[in-house]
């Protein structure tokens, strides 16, 4: 679809005349998502669109959705019936449904014929035909949708970034893993990868604007290229990103543990842009679980990778996600998770209770284990994980660290808070004006949420 299109003249026509400017644009769900959402607001900048944090305050409100977990739709569904009364009392309020819940037939089906207060709905890889459904509300028409999958996926004209210093790219969209957890494939499509001169091109703008953390997205960034004739595979797309002229580091997520090739691992460790740190999602420390998960790698496989890099590079971060609970998880599928944390020593994990997810293989399951013991499973995982992270930050105490500036600190006057290459936490006192710059710090103290240290003149 074509950007350069009289749709958005039109459509500012009609909301200069209406005096209907103001949008309130709301993500839910993954990083993916919240990039789907900047570059909604772009079109929607081009369409004559000023924005606002306040959805009483609208005539257009967007909710671009999550269909992750059950519970995600759930609580967007009632956030969409509650606006029922605003649509009432603005007869002319706008309100469009984005993002993964539309892909999902009944899903759609469920929003056309429940929620008249809805006026369009779009799927994921449809955002170019935002314009043209929006003119459609304006002229009148009670509701319109647009969930075809597009080949121009890669490119959209402007984006909204929520940083000024911070940016998220994505490299490719979809999967092929189908983990029976997961409804991602389901509700995302197979696995197509932008042209590597695209993300090339954007990153050098961002390098040049002067952002300085460029996050690469896709759902498995590891298989990048895999359905490209000529493309580059995904560690030849980090060594040329890090070729880049500019101050920056390079983060990517998330990788999955069976694609984490050697050289994908020499490029990390290679590339002086790219962070010290690898967010490699386990689930589970059991061969048994794993094997019901469709994840397509053991237990051994996976310290193999850890293993590598940590001996050549002993401070090397890794962070991972861990599902609790899954189907029948017996007690020694859990200590072996217990038992893996340990090995590996995270420096922090992203735990989960399994909820059932209607779509998935998983959810057909038999599941015997009680909430209960689920519940008392997860706060041993929390626990022993902070007594880990505890005692592994104190490898950087004494330590210099290159740390980027996030914001001021909610916890202490005075105080700065930012992410270092490793990914950690860093807390020290500063001045508010180095906000989305580089520091080095010196780590005085160990906490098992972050470092504390003093920043270097």
């Amino acid at each position: 679809m074509d950007c350069n299109t009289g749709i958005f003249e039109e459509i500012r026509s009609l909301i200069q005349a209406r005096n209907s400017k103001k949008a309130y644009v709301r993500s839910f769900g993954c990083q993916l998502n919240v990039s789907d959402g900047e570059k909604i607001k772009g079109l929607l900048k081009q369409s004559g669109y000023d924005f606002t944090e306040d959805e009483n305050d609208a005539d257009l409100i967007i909710l671009n959705t999550c269909a992750v977990r059950e519970n995600a739709e759930d609580r967007v569904f009632g956030i969409v019936g509650s606006m029922k009364s605003l649509k009432e009392l603005r007869p002319e309020l706008i309100i469009g449904i984005s993002g993964c819940m539309t892909a999902q037939e009944h899903i759609a089906e469920k929003i056309k014929s429940s929620y008249p207060q809805v006026s369009f709905v779009l799927g994921t890889s449809a955002l170019n035909a935002l314009p043209a459904l929006l003119l459609e509300a304006l002229k009148g028409a009670k509701y319109s949708e647009d969930r075809r999958e597009y080949d121009d996926f890669s490119q959209v004209c402007e984006q909204i970034r929520e940083s000024t210093f911070k940016a998220s790219v994505p490299i490719m969209y979809g999967c092929n893993n189908f983990c029976t957890y997961c409804i991602v494939p389901y509700v995302r499509g197979r696995e197509r990868s932008r042209k590597a001169e695209d993300i090339i091109a954007e990153v050098t703008q961002l390098a040049s604007d002067g952002y300085k953390e460029i996050m690469l997205l896709g759902q498995n960034v590891n298989s990048y290229g895999n359905d490209l004739s000529d493309g580059l595979s995904f560690p030849q797309l980090l060594r040329r990103l890090n070729d880049i002229e500019g101050d920056f580091v390079i983060r990517f997520m998330s990788s999955h543990p069976k694609d984490a090739s050697r050289e994908l691992l020499d490029a990390i460790l290679e590339c002086d842009k790219v962070a010290k740190h690898l967010h490699l999602p386990v689930q589970s420390g059991s061969n048994d679980v794993l094997e019901r998960m469709n994840r397509r790698y053991t237990v051994e496989k996976y310290l193999e990778t850890v293993d590598y890099l940590r001996e050549r590079e002993p401070s090397f971060s890794f962070t991972t996600d861990l599902i609790v609970g899954f189907p029948n998880e017996s007690d020694e599928d859990f200590e072996a998770t217990l038992e893996l944390i340990k090995r590996v020593k995270y420096d922090n994990i992203y735990s989960f209770i399994y909820s059932k997810r209607t779509g998935t293989k998983a959810s057909v399951m038999e599941d015997k284990i009680s909430d209960d013991v689920k519940s008392r499973r997860m706060r041993r995982l929390l626990e022993v994980q902070r007594e880990i992270s505890t005692e592994h930050y104190k490898r950087f105490v004494g330590e210099k660290m290159r740390v980027l500036v996030d914001g001021e600190s909610k916890k202490r006057e005075g105080y700065l808070t930012g992410k270092s290459n490793e990914f950690i936490i860093a807390e020290f006192a500063g001045d508010s004006s180095l906000v989305g710059s580089f520091v080095e710090i010196e780590v005085t103290e160990a906490k098992n949420w972050a470092v504390i240290g003093k920043i270097i003149d």
